[in-house]
C-alpha cells in the first residue's frame, strides 16, 4: 500500500560523501516520521537517523556531526547527506516511514535496502 524507492547508494573512499535518496508513495494520509536504518553482516539492524514530520532529527552517536537527515514534506521524500564517511559506516541502509493511510491506519513501511561500501 506503501511503496519506498531508495537511491544513492555506492562505493566511495573513505573520507568521501554520498547522499541517500527515498520516495513514498501509495495510499498515503500523513507520514509522521521517516528515518534511515543500517544493517551490517551479523549485526542487528540500527536506526542512524529519524526525522519528524517538524523535521525534529535524531542521530546515533557514531553518525553525529557526519550525516544530515532532511525531509520535504510536500515530495514525501526523506534524504540522508553522509560526509567524511567512513569503512565502518559499511552497511545496507533502509529508508523507514511511519505512515497514515487513506483508510486512517497506520502503517510501517521499509524500502529495499541500499549498499554503501567505504572502502
Amino acid at each position: 500500500q506503501v511503496q519506498l524507492v531508495e537511491s544513492g547508494g555506492g562505493l566511495v573512499q573513505a573520507g568521501g560523501s554520498l547522499r541517500l535518496s527515498c520516495a513514498a508513495s501509495g495510499n498515503i494520509f500523513k507520514i509522521n516520521s521517516m528515518g534511515w536504518y543500517r544493517r551490517t553482516p551479523g549485526k542487528q539492524r540500527e536506526l542512524v537517523a529519524s526525522i519528524t514530520k517538524s523535521n525534529s532529527t535524531n542521530y546515533a552517536d557514531s553518525v553525529k556531526g557526519r550525516f544530515t537527515i532532511s525531509r520535504d514534506n510536500a515530495k514525501n521524500t526523506v534524504s540522508l547527506q553522509m560526509n567524511s564517511l567512513k569503512p565502518e559506516d559499511t552497511a545496507v541502509y533502509y529508508c523507514n516511514a511511519a505512515v497514515v493511510l487513506t483508510t486512517l491506519h497506520d502503517s510501517t513501511a521499509w524500502g529495499q535496502g541500499t549498499q554503501v561500501t567505504v572502502v
